[in-house]
Parts: C-alpha cells; sequence; structure tokens
C-alpha cells in the first residue's frame, strides 16, 4: 500500500466556518433585549476532547487516533485505505451518550455504526447508516457507556476514514450493569428429566418456596430445565440443595432448548447453598447433573437466576427523548400558543371528575412551559399542577390556583392527595384573596402568590375545617391567613406581610415573616433554620426545549426560599437519562432500567408491581407526576432502597394490595450502618394509603433502616374511616405500624401518621429528628380488650425506643376520635425514654368532639384529653 503526504490533501475552509459563528453569535446578541438576561442552562458535556483514542490502523505518524480528539481541527486521524476500520475514545467513566459530531476531512464514511461499550469488547449501535455524506455530521442519539466508537463498514472514497474531530457529548453517570437480585427464575415453567413422585415437580424448585423440592429418579444423567421468557444475560445461579445433591454438573444455557452451552462446571460439588457467578446469555438453562454425591437422585429447594442489565439480559427498556418525552395520556403540557379556551376547558374537565373522585385511579398532571397564562386551576383529587420553569417566576398564571371544599359542604378535612407546584400566580383585577383548603398530602411547594396586597386563605371558620398541610419553598408576597386551618407546617419560606391565626398546631422552621414564638397561645412554633435539607427535584423544560431533572443541592442552616432572588445550587439532569415508566410496566421492566443506570419517571397512573423496584444505585432520582401511585400485589413489598448515598424519590403515593405486604417500601436493608451525613437518601412528597379504594393490608408501612435518611413531608394513613361503599374497618385494613426508623440520624420534616392498629412511629435509632408531627389515632377499636400493649390501654402515637439516648421533636399533635366505642382509652400519646438528650418541645393532645380519651400527654405528663377537657397543651418535656 503507498502512503500519502499528509499536505497531498486538501483542508477545509476553516476561516469560513468561523464568520459563520460570528455573525451567529453577532446575531443572538442583536435580538436579545437590552437588560434581558437568558437563563443559565445545563447543557451535554463534550466528553472526548483528551481523552485516549485508539484506532484499527492510521495512515502515518503523522495522522494518529489521537489528533481527533484533541480539539485542533487542524489535526486529523486517518486510517489505512481498507474496510473496516474503527476510530475508539475511553470518556475514562460509563455516560450517557446524546450527542456524536463526525467532522469528516474528504475521505469520510459512507457506511458506518456509532458504537458504545462498558468494557471496550462488547459493543452496542446507537447508530447506523449506509448512506454517510462526509462533511460535518451532528447526530443526535441515545446510548451509555465508558468507550464510544465510530465502526465505519464502507468508504466513501478510494482512501481510508478520516476526521478532523471526533466529538463525544453526554453527561457522565451511572455505572456499568451489576448483577441483580431479581430471580427471574421463579415463577418460570420448569421441566426435568425425571421425577421421584408427583410430590416433587420440577416447578418446585422454582416457586419460591425452600420448604418444596423437586427430586429425580436415582440415576445418571439428570436434568432440571427453566424457560426465562426471553433471552437473558445470566450473571449468577443459585442452587439450594437438599441432601441429595450433585458431585458432578454443569450450568447449561441455550437459545432454542436443544442446542446448549456449558458455562459451569464442577466435579467436585459439595451440595448445600451454592452460590455461583457465572456467564452467558439464553433463554432457557438448565442444571445437568452427571454424578450424583449420594445414593438417591438430584435433589433441589431452589434454582434462582440472577441477570445482569443492559443488552439482551433484561426486558426491553425504551430510550427516552428528551424533547418529544412521552409522559403519559394523562399528562397536559400547555405552551403559551395554547389558546386560552383549551386550557380552560381542559382544567374544568379535570376538576369536574375529580372533585370528588379520592378512591378512584385516575390520576392527572397539568404542566406549564416558561410564559405567561390567563387560567382558573381549581384542584380536585389525584391532579398536580405544576411550572416547568427552571424558577416558579418563569410560568405566570393571571388568575388562581385554589382548592376549595363545597363538595364536602365545605369541610375540608378530606381534601388530601393534590399539589401546586413551581408557579407563580397573579390574581384577577379587584381580587385579593387565594384560597387553599387543604388537609394532608396537599403540598403547596415551591410556589409564587404575587402581590403585597394578597393574601392565601388556608380556609374559612365560616365554611368549615382544614386539617393539615405543606407550605414548603414558597414565597407569599403578602398575608397568609390560617382561619379554620387546625395544624400547619411551613418551612423555609417568605411571607412579606406575615401570618395571623392559629388553632392547635402550627409550626414556622427558616420561615422569613413568621410570627412570634407563642405556643400554646397562639400555637406557634417557632424554629430559625432548617438545619439540613435539600428541596424536592423537579421538571422543567431548559431554553433549547430540552427536558430535564433539576435536583436541589443540599442546604445547611437554612433560611428563606432556594430561589427567590437567587440562584438555585444544585445539579440538572436531562430526562434522556430517566426511563419513564407507564402504567402497566412491570417491576422487572423497571429494575432493568434502574441496573442500566436509569433514573426513573413514572407517569400518572396506578402502577402494581408484584416484585420490589429495587433502587440500588447511588444518587438514583425517583420522580413522580401526577401523584404516580405505586401498588404493592400479591403481598409483595413497593420499593426498597440500598444502604447508599444520595437516593431521591419524590411525588409518589404507595398502596397497599389486598394480600398482606410486610412492608410497603424500605429504605436500606435491615443492619445498614453506612454514614450518608455528607449526601443522605431523600423523600418529598412520599404518601402511604392502606384501605380506601379496595381493602389494604400491610404489618409496617415504611421501615428506614439507612442513616442520615430525610424525610420531607410524608402522609402515611391507614383506612379506618371512608366515604360511603368504601370497605373500611378494624379487622379489613389491617396494619399494625406506619413509620419505623432504625437508622441513626434521620431527620423528618412535616411528618403525618394516622390510624395504625398498634404504635404510629416507632424510633428505634439515635439522634432522630422530627420537625411537627400531626397524628390521630385509630378511630374503629372495637372495645378497649381489642387496643391493649400488653397491661396498657392502647399504643403511643410516638415511641422512642427505650435504648434511645438522644432524640428531638416540635410541634406535635395527637388526636383521638373513638367512634366505633367512646369509652375507649389511650394511656399516652408519647412514649419517650426519661432521659435529658431526648427532649419534646410543645404537644398537644384532643379528643376530638369529646369522643374517647387520651389519659396523658407523654409519659406519665400532661392532663387528661377527654369530653369534659378536649385540648391538653405541654409545652416542654422533660
Amino acid at each position: 500500500m503507498t502512503s500519502r503526504a499528509i499536505s497531498a490533501r486538501p483542508r477545509p475552509r476553516r476561516a469560513v466556518r468561523h464568520l459563520i459563528v460570528g455573525l451567529t453569535v453577532a446575531l443572538v446578541a442583536a435580538l436579545t433585549p437590552a437588560g434581558a438576561t437568558t437563563p443559565a442552562q445545563a447543557a451535554p458535556t463534550l466528553l472526548s476532547q483528551g481523552r485516549p483514542a485508539t484506532a484499527s490502523s492510521t495512515e502515518n505518524a503523522g495522522t494518529p487516533a489521537s489528533a481527533a480528539v484533541d480539539g485542533n481541527t487542524g489535526t486529523r486521524w486517518a486510517s489505512a485505505f481498507s474496510d473496516p476500520q474503527w476510530l475508539q475514545v475511553d470518556l475514562g467513566a460509563r455516560a450517557t451518550i446524546s450527542q456524536v459530531n463526525l467532522l469528516w476531512e474528504g475521505a469520510y464514511g459512507r457506511a458506518f455504526q456509532l458504537q458504545t461499550s462498558d468494557d471496550g469488547a462488547t459493543w452496542t449501535t446507537i447508530y447506523s447508516t449506509t448512506t454517510g455524506t462526509g462533511g460535518t455530521q451532528n447526530l443526535t442519539v441515545t446510548g451509555a457507556g465508558r468507550y464510544v466508537r465510530m465502526n465505519g463498514t464502507a468508504r466513501g472514497t478510494g482512501y481510508g476514514y478520516s476526521l478532523w474531530e471526533f466529538q463525544v457529548y453526554g453527561e457522565t453517570g451511572g455505572s456499568t450493569p451489576t448483577c441483580g437480585s431479581t430471580n427471574v427464575a421463579q415463577g418460570s415453567p420448569a421441566t426435568a428429566s425425571s421425577t421421584q413422585d408427583a410430590g416433587l415437580a420440577a416447578s418446585a424448585a422454582v416457586d419460591g418456596n425452600t420448604g418444596t423440592r423437586w427430586a429425580s429418579a436415582a440415576s445418571d444423567p439428570q436434568w432440571l430445565r427453566v424457560d426465562l421468557g426471553s433471552t437473558r444475560t445470566i450473571c449468577r445461579v443459585v442452587l439450594t440443595w437438599e441432601a441429595a445433591y450433585a458431585r458432578a454438573f454443569q450450568l447449561q444455557t441455550s437459545a432454542d432448548g436443544a442446542t446448549w452451552t456449558t458455562i459451569y462446571s464442577t466435579t467436585t460439588g459439595t451440595g448445600g447453598t451454592q452460590s455461583l457467578t457465572v456467564s452467558g446469555s439464553g433463554r432457557y438453562l438448565r442444571m445437568y447433573g452427571t454424578a450424583r454425591g449420594t445414593t438417591y437422585g438430584y435433589s433441589l429447594w431452589e434454582l434462582a437466576v440472577n441477570t445482569t442489565g443492559g443488552g439482551t439480559g433484561e426486558p426491553p427498556v425504551d430510550t427516552t427523548d428528551p424533547r418529544n418525552p412521552n409522559l403519559g395520556p394523562n399528562t397536559f403540557v400547555f405552551d403559551p400558543s395554547t389558546p386560552t379556551s383549551t386550557i380552560q376547558s381542559r382544567l374544568n374537565t379535570l376538576f369536574t371528575q375529580q372533585e370528588t373522585n379520592q378512591f378512584g385511579p385516575q390520576r392527572y398532571a397539568v404542566l406549564f412551559k416558561p410564559g405567561t397564562y390567563t387560567a382558573d386551576v381549581n384542584l380536585g383529587f389525584f391532579t398536580q399542577v405544576a411550572g416547568l420553569g427552571m424558577s416558579p417566576d418563569d410560568v405566570n398564571l393571571n388568575g388562581h390556583v385554589r382548592t376549595e371544599a363545597f363538595w364536602f359542604g365545605g369541610n375540608a378535612t378530606q381534601n388530601f392527595w393534590r399539589a401546586a407546584e413551581n408557579l407563580s400566580v397573579t390574581l384577577p383585577a379587584g381580587q385579593t384573596v387565594e384560597r387553599w383548603a387543604v388537609s394532608q398530602a396537599a403540598p403547596y411547594r415551591r410556589m409564587h402568590l404575587r402581590g403585597a396586597q394578597n393574601q392565601i386563605q388556608l380556609w374559612n371558620g365560616g365554611d368549615g375545617w382544614s386539617s393539615g398541610g405543606l407550605m414548603a419553598d414558597t414565597r407569599v408576597d403578602g398575608l397568609v391567613v390560617s382561619g379554620s386551618q387546625q395544624q400547619w407546617y411551613s418551612r423555609n419560606s417568605e411571607f412579606g406581610n406575615g401570618w395571623t391565626g392559629s388553632v392547635w398546631n402550627m409550626v414556622f422552621q427558616g420561615v422569613n415573616g413568621a410570627p412570634a414564638p407563642s405556643f400554646p397561645n397562639p400555637s406557634h412554633t417557632v424554629i430559625g433554620q432548617t438545619p439540613q435539607v435539600r428541596e424536592k427535584p423537579f421538571l422543567y423544560v431548559d431554553g433549547t426545549g430540552e427536558y430535564r431533572v433539576f435536583v436541589p443541592a443540599l442546604r445547611t442552616n437554612s433560611t428563606g426560599t432556594s430561589w427567590y432572588n437567587k440562584t438555585p445550587a444544585g445539579s440538572s439532569i436531562s430526562l434522556s437519562q430517566f426511563y419513564v415508566v407507564q402504567p402497566g410496566t412491570s417491576a422487572a421492566t423497571i429494575n432493568a432500567a434502574l441496573a442500566q443506570g436509569r433514573h426513573l419517571l413514572f407517569t400518572p397512573g396506578v402502577h402494581h408491581v408484584t416484585e420490589p423496584i429495587q433502587v440500588n444505585r447511588a444518587d438514583t432520582v425517583v420522580l413522580g407526576l401526577g401523584l404516580a401511585t405505586i401498588q404493592a400485589d400479591n403481598g409483595s413489598v413497593g420499593m426498597r432502597v440500598a444502604d447508599v448515598d444520595g437516593v431521591k424519590v419524590a411525588g409518589l403515593m404507595f398502596e397497599a394490595g389486598t394480600t398482606n405486604s410486610p412492608v410497603l417500601m424500605e429504605v436500606g436493608p435491615s443492619g445498614s450502618s453506612a454514614s450518608h451525613a455528607s449526601n443522605p437518601t431523600s423523600l418529598h412528597d412520599v404518601f402511604f394509603r392502606i384501605g380506601g379504594p379496595h381493602v389494604g393490608k400491610a404489618t409496617n408501612t415504611l421501615t428506614v433502616n439507612s442513616d442520615n435518611v430525610i424525610g420531607d413531608h410524608m402522609w402515611l394513613w391507614r383506612a379506618d374511616h371512608a366515604a360511603s361503599g368504601v370497605p373500611t374497618g378494624w379487622t379489613l385494613n389491617t396494619a399494625d405500624t406506619g413509620l419505623t426508623v432504625n437508622g441513626d440520624n434521620v431527620t423528618m420534616y412535616g411528618l403525618f401518621v394516622e390510624h395504625y392498629q398498634k404504635y404510629q412511629t416507632i424510633w428505634n435509632g439515635n439522634g432522630g429528628r422530627t420537625y411537627f408531627y400531626q397524628n390521630e389515632l385509630p378511630y374503629d377499636p372495637p372495645n378497649q380488650a381489642a387496643w391493649m400493649n400488653g397491661s396498657t390501654r392502647g399504643y403511643a402515637a410516638y415511641k422512642v425506643a427505650d435504648s434511645v439516648t438522644s432524640h428531638q421533636a416540635w410541634g406535635l399533635g395527637s388526636y383521638s376520635y373513638f367512634n366505633v366505642n367512646p369509652a375507649v382509652v389511650e394511656e399516652r400519646a408519647f412514649e419517650v425514654p426519661n432521659n435529658p438528650n431526648v427532649r419534646f418541645t410543645n404537644m398537644v393532645t384532643v379528643s376530638l368532639g369529646g369522643v374517647g380519651t387520651i389519659n396523658r400527654v407523654i409519659n406519665n405528663a400532661g392532663g387528661t384529653a377527654n369530653a369534659a377537657n378536649q385540648q391538653v397543651y405541654l409545652t416542654t418535656y422533660p
């Protein structure tokens, strides 16, 4: 092959390219109004420049692979004059790839693929063409890996392949797919060469029950085969042998059940439980025994198969187009060009459907892109309204974002499950009152009510009561009027004209414009700062039209909002790095997406799972739209989070199925002990429901085993009373405990736990803190004998274990309404060890309407709440 001098090839006219760029910049500047600023946008990063590059060949020493990633469009890589050829760059860490730019010299690729790999050996094609045109190709792609290569298969000229620059854009993050913990063999079809008898069938080895087994005839060879349903990448096989084990056997895979490949072999099997790391793929896996270890046959209690994420090893996981994502049929996205009549018609239709629909399966999200609108948003059940700007002020609604209670005769104590977020509101001319009549699970978060003359009213005593809510990261230019709101938690907000009103338990933390501390008259608990919190992640659209999720940074000793008159700190993640979960998606597919390093965005609806969603990767974001609901069916756990740093779960409801679950959500496995002080896991607007639309059962609801977890507004609720026709009852919706905290240094902001049959909250970890606690005891104990804790009458609403040496709580309320049997008594609302480092500040107990009795506030301190004395306050303990 004859080499050519480098100078023999013409160069592109780079000066012209630079002139075009300069004119573009000048034009943009000319079209930008004076004094205007463009919002800061997080863009994909150029990852390839200066990274190690290799190639299948080089034309000569002056055209090395490194020249294509040096940022200099005057140097180039060129290959030998043959096919195929490739150029590969090592990004140094796994990344999500969103764009690849190819700046071809005259010798271009007519047919080539762009490919990614985690190990530089196994490649996944993310772009392919047979009609390449050369020149500059800016290619939008979706893929992930540490290595990216251009794999050329047909040259466009008689020369080789030549690139001035090979530019890879994306975002680092995620991890190489790891071996999952889900047993994909469980419940799959199984067959065997023989069975000892009908009671020892092949299916017994894949039923998840270690008390049943498969056993073969007493001869060699014998096999057990499981059909995994599709081709899987297998990384681990666990064999749980009965006493009749295999001394010599192979593990084999097959695509068709006929031709087999051995992926593991031994002649020295020991029996017992063998956890075998393997590498192979196939639809079928079998244990092929060739020599028994006893005179009996082969016998397995269980055969378990684990797989890795990625490739063909897991259920297919769709990519997400960050500019045109499928947010599901129940998400409505408006932009300023949408006619006002269209927007209002949709809002009216949703409200009419959802005004009373507290137990239906419908869920909705209404999202507004940056701009100005005229709209009256009256929110019903399971509806979220949110802006898609980086700041609430990027979206302004001239009109209202409100919640009324006319459907319930003015009683707002059942206005649950709705949300307003990331918007600014300008009231119509001549109107000065915004009404937000809500109770639990109805956050007013990251909002801006404009106008110092305006007020937001948390309900009107003339119309009825409302009972508990959250205002966080919110700016109200005017006045907040609590009215007939019974209890409320405000955090990191700004009230321009302050706050007025109180009933039982109003807590203000890190709030500029909070009233003076005065508990119990009026019942204002004021805490100057918030020690450590991050705000809730949110979806937004950047200036280029790309959907992204902003993850606010952790703040320490903070006051006021994270955004008003300041630039919020945090990080931005392209929606291309999220798997968008639609109702009907299996937990296996969701877990496959997580194993591939994806975050999760749940679209509005009820998502049924029959195995836990397993969040194993640090810093994973799990975000729900429209109060998306995860229902744990068949006794499953809804979600488990590993003992890792910085997971964020936000905007989700977990619901119990009709078969009892041991727990609906678990943060960290039992025995977790790692410190996450610098990057805690956080839960934001995460709600739990046991019963309501149907009978529900769960022994525990939320268990926190990890240290340093932050809870940012949660409502855990068992249905013991509900609307007509909804099944409720002491023996129907069964649930022992709401929240169990085993981790150390766990902090809860705005914690609502209600109606459980034993302790509402159990706190076993040290260093715990709770800021605002709302509780109603179960309404429905049939008699005192049915609700006894040993010899103690009833169970405390908040139990700190005797072993705990440090714990603090501020602003706590517990209420009784034993309407099934008003003679029932709870001995004490709060039960704690007598230790000077266990301190409770500002507590209230209430016998609602005098129905039922709470004998003491905390331990043996505080008076009795009953028909004669319905409210009891205690400011400190000890």
